[in-house]
């Protein structure tokens, strides 16, 4: 199943804080696809062009421009889950590999 989209915010840093229909925020680091992929760096060259991230009418993809958009299931698999004070949730510390309650 392909994740929805609610809603997008671009944030400070090329963070975008993604909302889904399952009502899972995610973080997601656009950074290291500025750097990976050529079309990306107008993002980091035009901060006007980074504010003004859309989303498409399927509700599966967010866009800049033409050249330039992510897919809902890169966010949702990439993403980190925000926490409810707004930070990437961290891991549950590990012991003899059982999460600790």
């Amino acid at each position: 199943m392909i994740p929805r989209i609610k809603t997008i915010t671009p944030l400070d840093n090329f963070i975008l804080r993604v909302v889904f229909d399952d009502e899972k925020t995610m973080l997601y680091d656009v950074k290291e696809d500025i750097d990976q992929i050529p079309v990306f760096k107008e993002l980091k060259t035009d901060s006007e062009l980074w504010r003004n991230v859309k989303l498409d009418t399927s509700r599966t993809c967010v866009y800049w421009n033409e050249n330039i958009d992510l897919p809902s299931d890169i966010l949702y698999e990439y993403g980190e889950l925000e926490d409810l004070f707004g930070r990437a949730a961290e891991a549950s510390p590990m012991y003899n590999g059982k999460t600790q309650e």
